[in-house]
C-alpha cells in the first residue's frame, strides 16, 4: 500500500509564497498524483492535479490558476506544489492524493491519502 508523506507547510503573509512535496513511501506513485485542501469549516477542495506518466496532462481549480503550479520531481520521486501570491483564503490543510484514473480534483477518486500538511497565510 502506498503512503503518501506531505512536507513544506508553514506560515506566511500575503504574497508570499511556498512549496509543498508529495513523497511516496514506495518508488511508485499512482498515475494521477493531486493536491486538495480543506480550510476550516469547508468541504475538501482539488487544487491541482498531475499525470505523472504525461506531465503535460494537468488541471487547476479555478481558484489557483497563475498562482500555483504542480510539477514532478522524477529524481526525488515527489509531486510539488509551487504556490505563488499566496492569499488568506488559501489558508488550509493542504494534502496531497493518488489514484490510478484521471485527471479528477474530486476527492472520492482518490485512493491514498497524506495526512496534510497546515499552510496559513496571515494578511
Amino acid at each position: 500500500q502506498v503512503r503518501l508523506v506531505e512536507s513544506g507547510g508553514g506560515s506566511v503573509q500575503a504574497g508570499g509564497s511556498l512549496t509543498l512535496s508529495c513523497a511516496a513511501s514506495t518508488n511508485s506513485l499512482h498515475r494521477y498524483v493531486a493536491w486538495f485542501r480543506q480550510a476550516s469549516g469547508k468541504e475538501r477542495e482539488g487544487v491541482a492535479v498531475l499525470n505523472i506518466r504525461i506531465e503535460s496532462e494537468i488541471d487547476y481549480a479555478d481558484s489557483v490558476k497563475g498562482r500555483f503550479t504542480i510539477s514532478q520531481d522524477n529524481a526525488k520521486n515527489t509531486v510539488n506544489l509551487h504556490m505563488n501570491n499566496l492569499k488568506p483564503e488559501d489558508t488550509a490543510m493542504y494534502y496531497c492524493a493518488s489514484a490510478w484514473w484521471g485527471p479528477s480534483l474530486k476527492s472520492a477518486d482518490f485512493n491514498y491519502w497524506g495526512q496534510g500538511t497546515q499552510v496559513t497565510v496571515s494578511s
